[in-house]
């Protein structure tokens, strides 16, 4: 139970108690600033607490917004002012200083937000606000938009205050910024109009956005069994209830904005099940074709690694620029001049290809046409959006004079994924390394892969030479990482590494020319970027990269590339298909349950709430 504070005089006639109450607030009333630090020292130290003054005017959702986000230790607005457990301390800091000082005065008090036209009083909260300020906390200030909060200091500004708060609906302003702010054509055009009054529906009915969440990857493993049986009807059906998974995939995020429902754990699965969901349809796709006497599984097992190749590049680029100084460049000057013009920022996004447009290709095209074409268009039109989005970024990243951070250079060496081996290499070869160019640290990793993947690709099933080559592989990747990954390219390592691995597992399975090699290949890589995901969402979320004890365990992505070398030197092609079953399994349950128990320890322990509106994926 939250509790909320009330100071200052009571207005005759206010809703702000009952407003409150209905936020999921236990209502107190203090007398002065003494009561109020009374109360609030006996507030149970893991609650939320907020301090309102009592002449507060505004919108409910206002309230909302600067009280119960659950993302933010503390927050205010106009008049208000909330802290969760992590942000106590700080407040009880602020409130005993402002209670020590007998009030202030009514300058010290005045409202740094008041809103126009409406003077500003003496507010034991905006004063707490000051306070907190002055210490250097970081208080979070929602964006209120068209809402009002205020404490009006006379009956003529509450009047027009009040007149300001009747002028604006602020259930059609809560239901707005329900939908993400920055999204795909499909999806703000043709999903969004009706997906927020959805999440409205379930807000109202109690439902969560993990339950949403869960609801949308349930209707897509529904969606890719349909496409398993290679019927025409089955494919008609999985197109209608991919489309339909994505609505509440949309849908969730929606309802999270709406109802501010955040969490640590409802952003790791939002985020995984996106995942899950695609690549558990392309395996349904894949199954439906051979049905019908069609293998198309290097094409869906092409697919997912094109399609987890692209996310490693967004990943990397932003991981490499998240907070490096002097960040902006030419290229970056011409990308925001566009998107002045209005229907070019439609067409850039739609390029990209997004999850929006990219599943209702899928959808479409599942239900008019057959698994290859699908796979044929999806891998065309991924490959595009890859070549655009990287040379953009390439561009950017040349023309750019940004100086990376010892965070940036730690997230791109987690995101590289390196084993035993190339730790060895690392460290043998760690003052060489610090003589190379800066351009040579990414060739390594794409001469090295380039290296490991043609050889596959063109000696056949079971030669030594891809031994050969994975050997060099793993010596030129670990060299690659052997200095701190600040240079202007270094973003590029890991999503080569990944390319690398994953293509040399591909090529590999091809050759063995065996009934399930191609589906053991696709549960191994799937499983393998599995971990790779996970990585990526644990540094979002600022939890670090996996221990390095399961990187260790599950060999680093040169260990796989060498072992799945060796393997299919040594044993038939029936036996390498069991043994890479056996290795993807083996994978899948190490990653899943460390993956499961950190990101649930996370949620009950009451880490920070997560909600990364990021790019469309």
């Amino acid at each position: 139970m939250s509790t909320a504070i009330l100071t200052g005089q009571p207005v005759p006639g206010s809703s702000l108690e009952g407003d409150l109450r209905s936020l999921g607030f236990d209502v107190r009333t203090a007398s002065g600033p003494a009561e109020a630090e009374t109360l609030l020292a006996e507030v149970p130290s893991g609650e939320r607490v907020a301090v309102v003054d009592a002449g507060f005017v505004g919108h409910v959702h206002a309230l909302r917004l600067g009280l119960t986000d659950p993302r933010f230790p503390l927050a205010a607005i106009p008049g208000a002012v909330t802290a969760q457990p992590a942000g106590r301390q700080a407040l009880t800091r602020a409130m005993a200083r402002e209670n020590s000082a007998a009030g202030g005065t009514a300058d010290e008090g005045a409202s740094a937000r008041a809103q126009a036209g409406v003077v500003a009083v003496d507010s034991l909260p905006d004063r707490i606000v000051t306070a907190l300020d002055a210490d250097g906390a970081d208080v979070h200030r929602p964006d209120l938009g068209s809402l009002v909060a205020a404490v009006p200091a006379d009956p003529q500004a509450r009047n027009e205050a009040r007149q300001a708060v009747a002028a604006v609906d602020d259930e059609a302003v809560r239901l707005k910024s329900a939908v993400k702010a920055r999204d795909g054509f499909f999806t703000t055009f043709f999903i969004s109009p009706y997906s927020r009054y959805i999440a409205r529906w379930c807000a109202r009915r109690g439902l969560t956005p993990n339950q949403v969440t869960t609801a949308s990857l349930l209707t897509a493993l529904i969606a890719a069994g349909c496409a398993a049986t290679g019927t025409r009807g089955g494919f008609v059906a999985a197109g209608v209830l991919l489309i339909a998974s994505f609505v509440l995939d949309c849908t969730d995020g929606q309802l999270a904005r709406y109802s501010l429902q955040y969490s640590t754990l409802g952003a790791w699965l939002d985020a995984t099940f996106d995942r899950a969901k695609e690549y558990a349809y392309y395996a349904g796709l894949a199954l439906g074709a051979a049905r019908g006497g069609d293998d198309v599984w290097a094409l869906a097992l092409g697919a997912m690694v094109l399609q987890t190749c692209r996310h490693v590049v967004d990943f990397s680029f932003n991981e490499a620029n998240h907070d490096a100084t002097a960040n902006t460049s030419p290229t970056a000057a011409l990308s925001d001049k566009l998107d002045s013009v209005g229907w070019t920022v439609w067409v850039r996004r739609m390029i990209v290809l997004p999850i929006g447009e990219r599943w209702a290709m899928i959808a479409v095209l599942t239900a008019v046409a057959t698994p290859r074409i699908t796979f044929y268009a999806l891998l065309i039109g991924c490959a595009f959006a890859a070549t655009y989005t990287t040379a953009g970024r390439v561009l950017r990243s040349l023309t750019r004079k940004a100086k990376r951070t010892d965070r940036a250079a730690k997230a791109l060496a987690d995101l590289a994924d390196s084993g035993p081996l190339a730790e060895g290499v690392a460290k043998a070869l760690r003052d060489p390394a610090r003589r190379l160019p800066g351009f040579a640290v990414p060739a390594l990793a794409l001469l090295g892969g380039a290296a490991v993947v043609t050889t596959a690709a063109l000696t056949g099933f079971g030669s030594a030479w891809t031994i050969a080559a994975a050997a060099v592989y793993a010596a030129t990747s670990g060299l690659a990482v052997a200095r701190p990954l600040k240079g202007a390219l270094d973003w590029l390592v890991p999503p080569f590494l990944r390319a690398a691995e994953y293509g040399t597992v591909l090529a590999l399975a091809a050759h063995a020319e065996v009934n399930g090699a191609l589906p053991a290949a696709y549960g191994l890589v799937a499983a393998v970027a599995y971990h790779h995901y996970d990585t990526v969402y644990r540094i979002r979320g600022n939890a670090g990269a996996p221990p390095h004890w399961l990187v260790r365990a599950i060999g680093g992505h040169e260990g796989r590339t060498l072992a799945v070398a060796v393997l299919a030197a040594l044993l038939t092609a029936s036996q390498f298909t069991v043994a890479l079953t056996v290795l993807a399994v083996a994978v899948a349950l190490l990653v899943l349950a460390e993956s499961i128990r950190f990101w649930v320890a996370a949620h009950q322990g009451g880490a920070p709430a997560v909600h990364d509106e990021g790019e469309p994926a």
